[in-house]
């Protein structure tokens, strides 16, 4: 099957390589048809994490159901289904209270949880950026989509990750309706956190970027957009919230996290959230932070610490949660609210395209080059 491997810092090629198949009765065999370029991608794409040259890219995927194992008895073949870029067992501890983000089986290195498909430190899995993905505990993993799935694919797509994880940004925020929320990084994530913040009635929601791309995506769901290259965000969000602050935050950047000027600076977002929102606000944190980052640009940042502003943030009776989205805990609904015509996720999407298309595409995305906000890729399809 071709599939989009590693090779190193800023090179990924479309490569042959063996097919994926069922292991175990418990797997199912999918022929991916959707395939999506993450935010998250390009830490390992710019040689920030210990991903493997010869690994396959991909934790975004749909596809159609092509062979089941015998243990499997809820998914057939033809299903269309998503895959949560969570692979979770669905019986250990952290799955049965919901936590599939931090399962205890799927991760093969001793002393982690948590396990994701293509995604450094994230267990053994191969990604779904290629023509066939195997999908472990398949009937606990595997979420069937509705009769509309080809039509609305593109909305679908955005179930394994960025809507869910934008969903969890705002519920770990504490948003209630009525309340406003402030959203640092205007990328995929941080766009689908302002669509979640508006279906869950949030008053009003600020979101924090320079691209205007992004900014005027933001803009196209009656978000306000704040761009921080003109004047401080957080004087911005103050002088949109009469001084008070915004009621809620969400970081949607994570450790590679930048100033207007360029500087690398892995707290930046964190201070200014804790800087716009209000006392006894709350943040929800999903942008990726690592233990380790030997690409840091100091010391600290290189040992996974940050210079976090947590007098500031203690004074202030601010309460934060972090982590990656337990996506099982949100497809279905969202999956529901899509087929309803509730929400439309892929209006962020600026590029379908083939897979061969893959390394110019990465190129681009990473470049952050206007225009280029959410790539979806379709193995099986040509130019």
């Amino acid at each position: 099957m071709k599939a989009v491997v590693y090779q190193g810092p800023r090179q990924v090629d479309v490569q042959e390589v063996p097919d994926a198949r069922l292991e175990k009765p418990t797997d199912v065999l999918v022929k991916v048809t959707s395939t999506n370029v993450c935010g998250s991608d390009l830490h390992m794409y710019e040689g920030r994490t210990d991903f493997e040259p010869g690994r396959i890219f991909g934790h975004e995927n749909v596809g159609e159901v092509v062979e089941v194992g015998s243990g499997v008895d809820k998914v057939r073949v033809s299903d269309m289904i998503s895959a949560p870029f969570n692979v979770s067992c669905g019986h250990c501890e952290n799955c049965e209270h919901g936590l599939t983000n931090y399962c205890l089986q799927a991760n093969d290195q001793e002393g982690m949880a948590g396990a994701a498909y293509g995604f450094a430190d994230m267990g053994p899995w191969p990604g779904g950026q290629a023509e066939l993905l195997r999908v472990p505990w398949g009937d606990f993993q595997c979420l069937r989509l509705p009769e509309d799935a080809a039509e609305k694919e593109n909305d679908y797509a955005m179930l394994s990750d960025i809507f869910p994880t934008g969903w969890h940004a705002v519920e770990m925020s504490g948003m209630r309706p009525g309340e406003t929320i402030v959203i640092f990084g205007g990328g995929p994530v941080g766009l689908m956190a302002a669509l979640s913040a508006g279906i869950k009635g949030a008053a009003k929601v600020l979101v924090v970027d320079r691209h205007p791309d992004r900014l005027r995506l933001a803009e196209q769901i009656g978000a306000i957009p704040i761009d921080d290259s003109k004047a401080p965000a957080v004087d911005q969000v103050l002088e949109r919230t009469g001084g008070r602050g915004a009621d809620r935050g969400c970081e949607c950047v994570g450790y590679q996290a930048h100033d207007p000027q360029g500087r690398e600076d892995n707290a930046t977002t964190l201070n200014d959230l804790v800087s716009s929102v209000r006392f006894t606000g709350g943040i929800g944190t999903v942008g990726v932070f690592v233990p380790q980052d030997p690409g840091g640009p100091d010391e600290l940042a290189r040992n996974g610490k940050a210079r976090f502003d947590f007098g500031d943030f203690w004074f202030k009776g601010q309460q934060m949660g972090c982590g990656q989205a337990p996506v099982k805990r949100y497809n279905r609904h969202l999956r529901n609210l899509i087929h309803e015509g509730k929400a439309t996720p892929s209006w962020i999407v600026s590029h379908d395209l083939p897979l061969d298309e893959a390394p110019n595409a990465y190129k681009r995305f990473d470049a952050r080059e206007d225009g280029w906000t959410k790539v979806v890729l379709h193995p099986g399809r040509t130019s």
